[in-house]
């Protein structure tokens, strides 16, 4: 492998990797990238290694040997603290983060966000190791924009919707809307990060992602997750379009989000792993703002995506409009509209998204027709038993 250079032109050193949460969707792409591309070795952690089993085995693989997987639960497991003194750099992935638990299982949400996160912040800190923490969007709760009057000519200017690291507030709900545990969380977790770097020289990077999205994102219920379960909005619509079943829009699918492609955002990463002086001590959004839609128009968009991906043609009614006490329960809320500023990350890393909202729909569509629509064929036949 030719030597690679940072961006200020320096080698680029072989590191040791402790990836907590490797399993999941971020990890498995990050871990792919990692043993491709780079020398680096990964310590890779989780419960479950079915999105990695790919890179863990044959031993004949041209990266055997750079990637071990270690199942633990970092909850309570006595190996944590070797695994983090092990490696050079230490990037925590572990979270709950589907916004139906955020009110079903608020205590979990918590827990799993900031009491599990801090022993992995105070392990890097005391052994002098650095940090990428994944925090959320949700940490910035509600735009300014949104606490506008209906009819203010200034909910046209982008200024009050736009989200930056450094000077946007973090504007949540009343404690009776549990939907801001997970944010409220995230956020403390980044606070704490944030002073053990300025009282005990942590050196650390957060980032903050907006709506990711790619193949192996989520689950789809019943098939490779819980079938009671209810992942995020862009899982919800692939798994309503492989059961052939309308498209559920919460609240009128009004509220507006960004989408940005797994393999964009893995390059942002990647840089943040191989540029610590650019990287460290910054919060960095890592979205796409110019892949914006209402979650309305996201449905219609994925319908005719996924009719030219499964040669399916599409249903008469494609969607269908429910409340959000209906289907995430009481205590629901939501934000508006999350435009990320994407000044810093430009500046720092030179990073901007490439891939369009409709390329990164194909993408992702054309990989769960192929993966999920045989199982939910055999899962639909299958009579239940009385």
């Amino acid at each position: 492998m030719a030597t690679r250079m940072d961006l200020d032109g320096r080698p680029i050193k072989p590191i040791t990797i402790c990836m907590i949460g490797a399993g999941g969707f971020i990890g498995s792409h990050l871990c792919e990238k990692l043993m491709s591309e780079t020398p680096h070795k990964v310590l890779a952690l989780d419960v479950y290694n079915d999105k990695i089993k790919h890179l863990l085995e044959p031993d004949s693989l041209p990266w055997a040997g750079r990637i071990q997987f270690h199942r633990l639960n970092i909850k309570h497991d006595s190996r944590l603290e070797g695994l983090i003194k092990m490696a050079d750099l230490t990037i925590n992935l572990a979270a709950i983060c589907t916004p139906a638990d955020y009110n079903t299982r608020p205590l979990d949400t918590i827990y799993s966000n900031f009491i599990d996160a801090l022993p992995v912040v105070k392990y890097c800190s005391e052994n002098n190791k650095r940090l990428i923490h994944f925090s959320t969007c949700e940490v910035y709760g509600k735009t300014i924009g949104s606490f506008l009057p209906k009819d203010s000519p200034l909910r046209q200017d982008p200024a009050y919707y736009l989200l930056n690291e450094v000077t946007s507030p973090c504007i949540f709900g009343s404690i009776e809307k549990q939907r801001w545990s997970y944010a409220c969380a995230k956020q403390l977790i980044e606070r704490l990060i944030y002073a053990e770097g300025a009282e005990n020289g942590l050196e650390f990077t957060i980032v903050r992602p907006f709506n990711w999205i790619g193949p192996r994102m989520d689950f789809i219920p019943g098939i490779d997750g819980p079938s009671e379960g209810v992942p995020r909005v862009l899982a919800c619509f692939s798994n309503n379009l492989l059961r052939r079943e309308p498209l559920k829009l919460v609240d009128g699918g009004q509220s507006q989000r960004t989408f940005v492609y797994i393999k964009d955002a893995i390059e942002a990463v990647l840089l943040m792993i191989e540029n610590p002086d650019r990287a460290n001590g910054h919060i960095f959004n890592v979205g796409n703002p110019n892949n914006e839609v209402t979650v309305r128009q996201l449905a219609e968009m994925m319908t005719k995506v996924y009719a030219k991906a499964s040669g399916e043609p599409s249903l008469d009614s494609p969607t269908v409009d429910v409340s959000s006490k209906e289907f995430y329960g009481e205590g629901y809320d939501d934000s508006d509209k999350r435009i990320p500023d994407m000044t810093i990350i430009n500046k720092q890393l030179g990073w901007n998204p490439k891939t369009s909202l409709w390329d990164l729909l194909e993408s992702t569509l054309t990989y769960q027709h192929r993966t999920y629509a045989e199982a939910i064929k055999k899962s639909i036949a299958k009579p239940s038993a009385s």
